[in-house]
């Protein structure tokens, strides 16, 4: 894994947060994208070489309406950009980290992901994010 790609947080409102988060980091977002298979609008901000994506569901039956309904606004996901993302999973499946989604599928900001299941990993939903060339 290279570094931390962004940090997933699950917002009911959009907009609202979007102005909470440009007041916390003083800066705009650069990015708003609807994830169409994945029930969810989302909001990129800069901070540093890392990012913080904010995530709203736009369907009621999306995982991220779904973590909302649970657990309420919060952090979803922490994300790592990794080079081969075939590669990373089959390392992690060797060390015993159950995968998600085996099959990498299209995530936001032209990214392809995987996630791999919170009970694997202490309660913390990763992402896995690779680069689309």
């Amino acid at each position: 894994m290279r570094k931390i790609e962004h940090l997933g947080i699950a917002v009911r409102d959009i907009e609202k947060s979007k102005l909470l988060f440009s007041k916390l980091l003083g800066n705009e977002s650069y990015k708003t994208e609807s994830v169409e298979s994945e029930g969810v609008k989302t909001e990129f901000f800069m901070i540093g070489e890392s990012k913080i994506e904010l995530l709203e569901a736009t369907k009621e039956d999306s995982p991220i309406a779904k973590y909302l309904e649970k657990k309420s606004e919060g952090i979803h996901h922490i994300a790592f950009a990794v080079d081969s993302i075939e590669e990373e999973v089959k390392r992690l499946k060797s060390e015993g980290f159950e995968v998600l989604n085996e099959v990498p599928k299209r995530g936001a900001d032209n990214k392809l992901v995987v996630f791999l299941h919170p009970k694997s990993t202490n309660g913390v939903l990763i992402e896995l994010c690779q680069d689309v060339p």
